[in-house]
Parts: structure tokens; sequence; C-alpha cells
């Protein structure tokens, strides 16, 4: 089912840049969350986090789960760190779409409606989760699964 609701330029470049990280490039600069709301017709983004702005976090999967708002739907891209058994460290993008049970079902129709639009230009994203509650996912070891086998660290902490 198709809502009408587009895709804003800057969600695309900012999609770009998530997917193609340069090795020139500062790592202070480097996305890695962002927020992304339907208002106007349009899907927007609400919020960027660079490596930067995370840098006095101790805990970025904590911060990833910070930005669900238990009454609000919205779409986040997460670049996730995380480490393997076989000790290979690996960055993937993870697309969520965030439809909590206390939302409006307006807001909740809206989001599933549209997500066909944004995943059009989400290509070479690595996971796609659907989250309505964070019992879904809300444990480090439930979303490590979701993502990977034999994880043993996100974003620097043990599963």
């Amino acid at each position: 089912m198709a809502s009408g609701v587009q895709v804003d330029d800057q969600v695309k470049d900012i999609i770009s840049d998530m997917k193609v990280v340069k090795s020139d490039a500062d790592a202070n600069e480097r996305i890695r969350i962002v927020v992304l709301e339907i208002k106007e017709g349009f899907i927007k983004v609400e919020n960027v986090f660079r490596e930067k702005d995370l840098s006095g976090e101790n805990d970025i999967f904590k911060f990833f789960l910070n930005q669900l708002d238990k009454d609000k739907c919205r779409y986040l891209l997460y670049d996730c760190h995380f480490e393997t058994k076989e000790s290979s460290r690996k960055e993937e993008l993870v697309f969520v779409m965030w439809a909590p049970e206390t939302a409006p079902i307006k807001s909740k129709m809206q989001y599933a409606s549209s997500k066909d639009s944004l995943k059009k230009v989400l290509t070479g994203i690595k996971h796609e989760l659907q989250m309505n509650d964070l019992s879904d996912y809300g444990t480090r070891d439930q979303f490590a699964a979701k993502i990977s086998k034999n994880v043993i660290k996100v974003e620097g902490h043990d599963v």
C-alpha cells in the first residue's frame, strides 16, 4: 500500500554518506544514528548523531534505544559496531521501523505504508528490524541475535 509520502533529498544524501565511508574522512564526522520522521508529506531528518556527538556516551547502544520515543513512530538508521566470536569487528547499517503500541493508530498506519518508499533508497542496508516494543530488542543480546550469529559485543559491551 503506497502512502504518497516521498523521501526528502537530504535523507537520500545522508543514506549515501552512511553507506560509503571514505578512508580519508574525519572519523568524528561519521554519521552513527539518524532519526527520521514523516512530516508534511515527506520522510525527513529529525536528528543526526555523528561520532563526535556520541563521544561522551558510555554506551551507544543504550543511546540508540533512548531515541525510541514510546509515543511516536519513527524510522532510524543505526551504524552498529559489533564483534563476533571469530574476533572480527563489523560495522553494519541497521534500518529500524519503530511503531510503538502506544502511538496513534493513524501514525502507525502511515509509517507502515510509507516504509516501501524509504526502502527504495535504502539499497545495501544489511539489516531491517520492525520494533513495536522495547521488549522486542531492548536488550543487547536480543538485538545481537537479530543482526548476526555469534555476536559477543555490541558497541564495545559484552552481550
